[in-house]
């Protein structure tokens, strides 16, 4: 497995990759059966973890964090780092979950409603029949992560996923996969956010040029602006904000 580089970004430590370098990644970890968790980072998420110590802990101590969000490729760009690209949720997952190469891996998913659950187990397999779907549990409406009951662990445990998705959105799903991570026996974690909405086609997703751009945030603001609205606006401005400061003392250090 390749060395790992990370480039701060803000107060968050995002690992220089790739779609490759981070399925490598996952592959690795599979076969040692090392406990880890992936955390999909988008600008929203630095923007709460400058203000959240132990957030930021939970991030920053994530086996590895994909940059979700141009933004944020962007910046890794600008200190340095040519190859680091973008790998949100849904395309890390729908990646993984379509390659017939990797449909010997067994696959859980947590998180969002039965029927989208349904959706999305009809969708995988159009895409790949192949592919062994061993369990999914949509978890009752709660604001905030907590310890799982022992029953849905031993669920978990008892089907012995090798990747257990995990859909609950920032920053709840990160807490959720600290929480419950050495509970599980399951080598890889991946937070992947709203990745189960957008591939059961659930909700719809920006086009490719918008995120090729780095416009897919307007285009979900657009989608459902009430409650996005503060994530976007507040947030976006902030990171904005936040950046120009981090680069004006860069600029300062090396003149």
């Amino acid at each position: 497995m390749d060395e790992r580089k990370r480039v701060r970004v803000l107060d968050i430590l995002v690992d220089v990759i790739d779609m490759d370098i981070a399925i490598d990644r996952v592959e690795s970890w599979i076969r040692q059966r090392k406990k880890s968790y992936i955390c999909v980072v988008p600008v929203s998420t630095i923007v709460e973890a400058v203000d959240d110590k132990d957030y930021r802990r939970i991030i920053n101590n994530a086996d590895m964090v994909t940059p979700d969000g141009m933004p944020i490729v962007w910046s890794g760009r600008f200190k340095g780092h040519s190859k680091i690209k973008r790998v949100c949720g849904p395309d890390f997952m729908k990646k993984i979950c379509k390659d017939p190469c990797l449909a010997h891996w067994k696959h859980f998913f947590l998180g969002t409603t039965p029927a989208t659950l349904k959706r999305l187990e009809r969708k995988l397999r159009q895409w790949n029949p192949d592919i062994q779907v061993c369990g999914s549990y949509a978890p009752p409406v709660d604001e905030k992560a907590r310890a799982e009951d022992e029953s849905i662990i031993a669920q978990i445990n008892g089907v012995q996923p090798d990747i257990l998705w995990v859909g609950m959105g920032a920053p709840k799903q990160d807490y959720w996969m600290k929480l419950n991570r050495e509970r599980l026996d399951v080598p890889v974690m991946i937070g992947v956010g709203a990745a189960f909405d957008f591939l059961a086609g659930v909700k719809p997703r920006a086009p490719e040029w918008m995120q090729r751009i780095g416009m897919e945030w307007f285009f979900r603001l657009c989608c459902e602006p009430r409650r996005l609205w503060r994530r976007y606006v507040i947030g976006n401005a902030r990171f904005c904000f936040e950046m120009f400061k981090e680069i004006f003392r860069l600029r300062n250090v090396k003149s």
